[in-house]
């Protein structure tokens, strides 16, 4: 399951979506999330699976890799389902004791779990179609205004980056100890949720161990190679708008409009 996890990672092609400029992703991206937290409809989220469809489409990513995302966070859908279920008052339709359906808690545990579900797919294109030295780069020009008031822009995309580059690395970190621990007789998959939520702490002390190891070998070569941040750093390729760039910004708005149009009037 840990594998499943497509945060972070870059799935290389050569499509529409992956020559498009960083910045535009970025923006992209950000206007996509906050337009789920806009819908007010199951018309919205039409609209905003129709868009998720096309740039998927475009990306040339294969739909069952995006949807492997969705297995490490199945069990927090699930979780946000039933919570919304149970916990909505409203027109009552089945009643057990102190448990009980609403009308309104199965249209707000739908809409909750749609729009998790949108929100990870949407995420992921983003790293799945950038590549990382691309994405510091798309970071820092965002950022770059604000070193008039004194931000590290150049600091903050790279750790930004870094941790989203990581994410993977971590995940292959964690499956090894555990596989590792499994041949000495180690049990994570017996037992209720509790036990197998314990089993997983002896697991804490190794990741930590490596994951400073790696956070020191990363240092020491960006040492080595006499990295020094943003201080007249050159680029070999400068970032430019084109003309699909342009494109891909007036669709934005139109779909961003089309969200914020439908929930005003369904």
């Amino acid at each position: 399951m840990l594998r499943d996890i497509t945060l972070g990672q870059y799935y290389p092609a050569e499509s529409w979506i992956h020559r498009l400029d960083p910045r535009v992703k970025i923006i992209g991206s950000l206007l996509y999330i906050i337009s789920l937290f806009l819908v007010k409809s199951f018309w919205g989220f039409g609209i905003a699976l129709l868009y998720l469809a096309v740039v998927t489409a475009l990306s040339t990513v294969p739909l069952r890799f995006m949807m492997r995302g969705l297995k490490p966070i199945f069990i927090l859908i699930l979780f946000t389902f039933v919570l919304n279920l149970f916990m909505t008052s409203g027109d009552v339709l089945w009643q057990w004791r102190f448990l009980r359906i609403t009308r309104q808690g199965i249209y707000n545990a739908c809409f909750m779990a749609i729009r998790l579900v949108f929100l990870i797919l949407g995420s992921s294109l983003l790293t799945l179609t950038t590549k990382p030295i691309t994405l510091t780069d798309g970071l820092e020009k965002l950022l770059s205004p604000f070193r008039k008031i004194g931000l590290p822009a150049h600091e903050l995309a790279m750790m930004m980056t870094i941790a989203l580059r990581f994410i993977p690395t971590l995940m292959d970190e964690t499956d090894k100890i555990m596989k590792a621990q499994q041949a000495r007789g180690a049990d994570f998959e017996t037992g209720n949720i509790v036990r197998r939520a314990k089993s997983l702490v002896p697991l804490l002390v190794p990741l930590f161990i490596s994951a400073f190891r790696i956070a020191q070998d990363l240092a020491m070569a960006m040492e080595a190679r006499c990295y020094r941040g943003g201080e007249s750093r050159t680029r070999l390729h400068e970032m430019k708008f084109r003309s699909a760039d342009v494109l891909a910004s007036v669709l934005l708005v139109l779909y961003l409009a089309a969200v914020i149009l439908i929930g005003r009037v369904l």
